[in-house]
């Protein structure tokens, strides 16, 4: 018989917020973190507008020459992680370091550190580079420093799927933990991509917003005046045990993750499916897989990029998974306040429904002005509602076709 798997601890690094009870303050204020870029010049590109970090000071918690080895997506997931580990009362000392692993991903991995070594190469010379180029760059290298600096030995790798790649380090831990390998496991995703090259080149494929004059407004899933998404960086860490373990050690538990879909488009590079069609197998897998019915579901945290065919296949995955009970449903975009994290969007939208499951309170999707006939679903307008969810899918889905769907259920014994 598998493990049960349960949530014990939340970490964050988000555009409104750096700790788990500020970015769910500002969720439940429908509080936006979009604003104009302020890392470079980007007044030749097309949006000039993303979801940065605001008030992020790692050296607090991190030595100054481990800071010089990280990029900056490593910096956002090692100090969630801290966050996350201290939050689930994990005392590595009464541990068994071999039974604990690590699936934190990347989309892109240290993009800022390539940006700056490329141009020292162009202008100065292959001599001149840094040593430490390929190991600040590369996707995998966050989950290596947090194995490292809390000596976790288990299981130890990066998940690399666009924007369901943290979803899926989710579900491989999830695996890892129902089939006896590892105790606990620390999964989730970072991402900074707010340089030039990242911003230029999703521009330059008209993905984004280019609501440049009013930035606060610029990310609205499901409304008819969607233009794109915004980009935003951060990441998220979950601490995951098997349930007898956290039970074991007297963790705090604060839901049960249940269910996991995976599946592909297998259509388009950056399209989805028309009519959702991976998104719903996504679903429906992670409800069999959970032993859910479609009814038993109260809330959707939806993938709700705002880009025009997101919404709308979503939408109509949304209608094909729960027919009639797909109106009853409350879903919100939370995108539409933090942007979208690429990498780390599935994790930090994960623990957004875990919070949603615990405080029986549905964060708003905001900027929703003008209703699309399309998407007439009930997207938590503009307002957060209290509202008692016992169980809840968070979608996710990636350029190449990726599509994963968790299922998460508040917890009983």
């Amino acid at each position: 018989m598998e493990n049960r798997v349960v949530v014990t601890g939340l970490g964050v690094v988000t555009p409104v917020g750096n700790t788990v009870d500020d970015f769910w303050k500002s969720l439940q204020q429908g509080r936006g973190g979009i604003g104009r870029i302020s890392r470079f010049d980007a007044s030749d590109i097309a949006n000039q507008i993303a979801a940065e970090v605001k008030g992020f000071d790692p050296s607090q918690s991190i030595g100054p020459k481990e800071l010089r080895r990280m990029d900056l997506y490593t910096q956002y997931a090692v100090v969630s992680t801290q966050e996350a580990v201290a939050d689930a009362n994990l005392d590595m000392q009464q541990e068994d370091p071999n039974r604990i692993g690590v699936v934190v991903g990347s989309g892109i991995g240290g993009i800022g550190t390539w940006e700056r070594q490329h141009k020292i190469l162009l202008e100065k010379g292959p001599s001149r580079m840094s040593p430490l180029l390929v190991p600040m760059m590369i996707s995998d290298i966050a989950a290596g420093h947090i194995s490292m600096i809390f000596g976790m030995k288990g299981p130890n790798y990066a998940t690399v799927s666009a924007c369901a790649t943290s979803a899926h380090a989710i579900t491989d831990a999830c695996r890892i933990l129902q089939r006896g390998d590892a105790d606990v496991m620390i999964a989730g995703g970072s991402e900074a991509p707010v340089t030039p090259l990242a911003v230029g080149g999703f521009a330059s494929m008209k993905a984004t917003s280019t609501r440049n004059d009013e930035p606060e407004k610029a990310s609205r899933p499901f409304d008819a005046q969607r233009d794109g998404f915004i980009l935003g960086e951060g990441a998220g860490v979950v601490v995951l045990e098997t349930l007898d373990h956290a039970k074991t050690r007297g963790a705090p538990i604060y839901c049960e993750l249940v269910g996991c879909g995976m599946t592909a488009d297998a259509y388009h590079l950056t399209a989805p499916a028309p009519g959702g069609e991976g998104a719903v197998r996504s679903m429906n897998i992670a409800l069999q897989d959970g032993g859910l019915e479609p009814r038993d579901i109260d809330y959707i945290n939806a993938h709700g990029t705002s880009t025009p065919l997101n919404d709308k296949f979503e939408t109509m995955a949304i209608k094909t998974v729960f027919g009639d009970h797909a109106h009853a449903l409350k879903i919100s975009s939370n995108k539409s306040m933090v942007g979208h994290l690429l990498g780390a969007a599935g994790v930090v939208e994960c623990i957004a429904t875990i919070l949603t499951i615990k405080h029986s309170f549905i964060p708003p999707t905001i900027n929703y002005e003008h209703p699309d006939p399309e998407c007439d679903l009930d997207y938590t307008p503009n307002e957060g509602v209290e509202y008692t969810v016992r169980a809840a899918l968070s979608n996710s889905f990636g350029f190449g076709g990726h599509n994963v769907t968790l299922a998460l259920q508040s917890f009983a014994e």
